[in-house]
């Protein structure tokens, strides 16, 4: 087999499947940064995720074309910094990617106290599907345990003024959860914010149940863990297989950006 032609083929590929991703990220984005409040941040994260499918393609395109033809030893040389480059960044990439996957599938549910429910932006004032789902598994925890508690955090509230954490409470007590196994903390704006303020409301040193969509858990985890809550228990929601990718990739942005500025 030709080597050669081989890796044109391969390279190729993925090409194709770079500027595919790119395409169908960007078309989930740019849907939610219309509906959501928090827009400004929206399309900044959004920004952030272009410019790692950028180094995607790049990779493709070394791959398909190579970055250290025929050339002067200058040209050779600047070829393979890019190279390196670009492939070390993909490689970071693909590492988040795959780790915040296999973290996905990880559920550590017990019988505890308290479970922890993690907001996530409204839509138009409306709950996403990925947050119902959130719901859908708190509301199945508390019936499998009858002596829990939830606590619903999240803030970012709405142009009529109501927050997750509200939204959160009045579709739970809809499906006959009754108030008093619920405990709100509508004042934060990120998932840091969401563990300070429980850490207000419980003991940080008892057992948690976290629940959050899969592809949330691996950092939700470890953002808890940094508030002081010692034993983390996790119970992965379900979510939108359509949106799955993009949610990863808005993930690997906020590891990568939380690992290097500390943010």
């Amino acid at each position: 087999m030709d080597i050669t032609k081989a890796r044109r083929s391969i390279g190729t590929v993925l090409i194709v499947l770079a500027v595919a991703f790119a395409v169908y990220l960007s078309v989930v984005m740019i849907r939610r940064i219309n509906t959501v409040v928090l827009k400004a941040t929206y399309t900044r994260i959004f920004c952030y995720e272009l410019a790692a499918c950028a180094f995607l393609i790049l990779f493709a395109a070394d791959v398909r074309f190579g970055f250290t033809g025929a050339g002067n030893t200058v040209l050779k040389a600047a070829g393979w910094c890019l190279r390196v480059t670009v492939v070390l960044v993909t490689a970071v990439l693909l590492f988040f990617i795959g780790k915040i996957t296999v973290g996905s599938l990880i559920c550590t549910e017990a019988p505890v106290k308290n479970a922890v429910v993690l907001g996530l932006a409204l839509e138009n004032g409306k709950p996403t599907d990925d947050l119902v789902s959130r719901l859908d598994t708190a509301e199945k925890y508390l019936r499998r345990n009858p002596d829990a508690t939830l606590i619903l955090t999240g803030g970012n509230p709405d142009e009529s003024g109501r927050t997750e954490a509200a939204v959160m409470r009045d579709l739970l007590t809809e499906r006959g959860i009754r108030e008093d196994r619920m405990i709100l903390e509508d004042r934060a704006k990120t998932t840091k914010d969401n563990f300070r303020n429980t850490a207000r409301l419980i003991s940080p040193d008892e057992p948690i149940v976290l629940i959050s969509s899969n592809y949330h858990m691996d950092r939700a985890v470890r953002t808890a863990q940094s508030a002081g809550f010692s034993k983390v228990l996790r119970l992965p929601a379900p979510s939108s297989l359509l949106s799955f990718g993009a949610n990863v990739m808005w993930e690997v942005t906020l590891e990568l950006n939380e690992l290097f500025f500390r943010q």
